[in-house]
């Protein structure tokens, strides 16, 4: 496993957007229980499939979370779309309130529908292509990706789950003939104590005896976005697509 540069700690776990011009990027994200955000890159081009980037924000957060990753995944490579979490948290150190992604049955239902719902919003207004559609998270959000991506496998063309563990009840890999196909990158803080290095090997392990291709990579932050890592989801879904 690799190690990068520390990251900049928020109070939400995620990062604080940079100061920069967005020039002719487009954010865009509503007010309904249901809301979702969106993102499409700098000089858009309608003519062209991109790949589509569904992202799962983090705890006690909530979709806008996109616009703060997406400046530090690509400006320029991908269309993105983040559904909102489908329970209220709230953050006794920050006394913030955000959603989150529970693993309870009913709630895994709903996600799946908010992930597939969002999906469709970005295909009325935008043009991505259908088989390079990668859904990513952090922490329960991610969590919540590796469920919904084994469950959905025919749907993604990759799951990317930062600082989030893989999910354990009610057999998410009960469709491990299709499951294998799917492309996997995990990425671990090195200094976390709720989802530790130890923790990702033993995935490591599980995904490994199960014949799931991974890619385990370790950074010197916590339990938090860290810049590189995000970077380092740009670098991977690009091989992801050059490698087809």
């Amino acid at each position: 496993m690799g190690s990068t540069e520390r990251s900049t700690k928020s109070g939400r776990r995620g990062l604080d957007m940079p100061a920069f011009r967005v020039e002719s990027a487009q954010f865009s994200s509503a007010a309904q229980d249901t809301a979702c955000s969106q993102f499409a890159p700098l000089h858009y081009e309608p003519g062209y499939k991109y790949p589509l980037i569904v992202w799962l924000h983090g705890p006690c957060d909530d979709e806008r979370q996109l616009l703060r990753v997406m400046p530090l995944i690509s400006m320029r490579n991908y269309l993105a779309v983040a559904p909102r979490g489908v329970c209220v948290e709230e953050n006794p150190e920050t006394d913030s309130v955000g959603f989150g992604w529970r693993q309870s049955e009913n709630d895994t239902t709903r996600a799946e529908q908010r992930v597939f719902d969002a999906i469709e919003v970005a295909a009325e207004k935008y043009n991505f292509a259908s088989d390079r559609v990668f859904i990513a998270g952090f922490d329960c959000g991610g969590t919540m990706a590796f469920r919904l991506a084994m469950q959905n496998p025919e749907r993604f063309a990759g799951v990317l789950s930062l600082c989030g563990p893989f999910p354990s009840g009610r057999t998410p890999l009960g469709n491990i003939n299709q499951s294998r196909k799917l492309p996997v990158f995990l990425a671990v803080g090195r200094d976390s104590t709720e989802y530790s290095p130890d923790d990702a090997c033993e995935n490591l392990r599980l995904f490994h005896t199960a014949g799931v291709s991974v890619a385990l990579r370790q950074y010197p932050c916590g339990q938090e976005l860290a810049p590189q890592m995000l970077a380092d989801v740009d670098r991977w879904i690009i091989e992801q697509i050059s490698s087809r």
